[in-house]
């Protein structure tokens, strides 16, 4: 049976955020335990490392949300069923997601979705927008929230007789291994970034957007500060403003306002996101709304480093509280530097048995792997 399967996956660009690498993790595994793994995609900077004599590419504009491009596109996609006999359609985005529900309901293939985010929506043609995702022969939930949310938003779109189930998203734990990384190369970007050897570095990783909660760890050094007497930290926002400029105006006054010029830096993007961990001494995740999974959070517990994440969403599933890392009051700049105050003050042998059983709770529920085996065996059991 397994010879036989072959799978489309359809996503509108191939970045580096968590359902790209999952789509990218995915279709490479599926080609080594015989299978044909294919990828419809408008672009995206994952393409230069796909292995081309494993998976397939193939460019369709399938990000645009235009009804006659998405109309078009499902016009493509049952061609490109048929002409390779594709057994498994596995679509990641509601745009997309309409094309392929249109293509595999003409063509009868199989239908999966992975449902990645909680999706706004403020009346109900947005959430008849995003019903597409729950349209499919298996919904696949990122997380326990994710699952719940579905569950109490979309009750009326679910079909009782398609199965719907949590499949914890991974990372690749051999890429995220703090050995990998060496003196050099961190002498290198503490360097690049202008880092004085001495000071604990802090970082928050993450596109520079509200939600993401970059006012709110920028207040948080502020207090932390005033609480220490002294400049004992520097503080990392790492991400790209995607044309948000206005925001990034914003964050850069509040930097002057509490005069952390000199202790807050602004790095646009990171090639070696485990260097960047490992350069760190504490990592934040402030999202003021739920992450639908939290992959810096678990990012960081497989490199070994603590972690200070929002007691929100996916954060709670992924992060032993105390153990792994630490949950603070989301939204609350006052509980973020309190906790960045008590990691500060953890002795070595401590943050070092966190950071053993940080990696430990990785590599046994969020590997890169495991969340590739079981989607497999999803797949096998639905053509069954």
């Amino acid at each position: 049976m397994s010879s036989k399967i072959k799978v489309l996956q359809v996503i509108p660009k191939l970045g580096y955020g968590g359902a790209e690498t999952g789509c990218y993790d995915l279709a490479h595994y599926l080609s080594e335990n015989n299978c044909q793994s294919f990828i419809a995609t408008s672009g995206g900077e994952l393409l230069k490392y796909i292995d081309k004599k494993k998976v397939k590419l193939i460019r369709l504009p399938v990000h645009s949300k235009n009804p006659i491009l998405i109309l078009l596109n499902s016009i493509m996609l049952i061609f490109i069923i048929l002409f390779f006999n594709i057994s498994i359609v596995h679509v990641r985005s509601r745009a997309p997601g309409w094309s392929c529900w249109i293509a595999t309901r003409i063509t009868r293939r199989k239908f999966v979705t992975t449902f990645h985010g909680t999706y706004n929506f403020n009346n109900s043609v947005k959430k008849f927008y995003n019903s597409v995702m729950v349209r499919s022969d298996l919904i696949i939930a990122g997380s326990n929230f994710i699952f719940s949310h579905i569950n109490k938003n979309y009750p009326k779109y679910l079909n009782v007789k398609k199965k719907f189930l949590v499949i914890f998203r991974g990372i690749n734990i051999d890429y995220f291994d703090s050995s990998t990384t060496t003196e050099n190369d961190e002498d290198k970007l503490l360097k690049k970034w202008q880092l004085n050897v001495g000071k604990k570095i802090i970082l928050m990783p993450g596109r520079l957007t509200s939600w993401k909660g970059q006012e709110i760890f920028i207040e948080a050094l502020n207090l932390v500060n005033k609480e220490l007497g002294y400049e004992k930290i520097y503080g990392i926002i790492l991400g790209s403003n995607q044309g948000r400029d206005i925001y990034k105006k914003k964050l850069l006054r509040l930097v002057e306002q509490h005069r952390l010029i000199n202790q807050i830096k602004f790095v646009e993007h990171c090639n070696n996101m485990p260097l960047a961990y490992k350069i760190s001494d504490i990592v934040i995740s402030a999202s003021k709304e739920p992450e639908a999974f939290g992959r810096v959070a678990v990012e960081a517990q497989s490199m070994e480093k603590p972690i200070i994440a929002s007691n929100i969403g996916g954060s709670i599933e992924t992060i032993i509280n105390d153990k792994t890392g630490f949950l603070f009051e989301a939204g609350n700049a006052l509980s973020l530097s309190k906790k960045i105050i008590e990691v500060l003050q953890l002795g070595e042998t401590t943050l070092k048995s966190m950071g053993i059983e940080a990696r430990k709770n990785v590599t046994k529920r969020f590997n890169v792997e495991k969340m590739c085996f079981s989607t497999y065996s999803e797949y096998k059991k639905l053509l069954n």
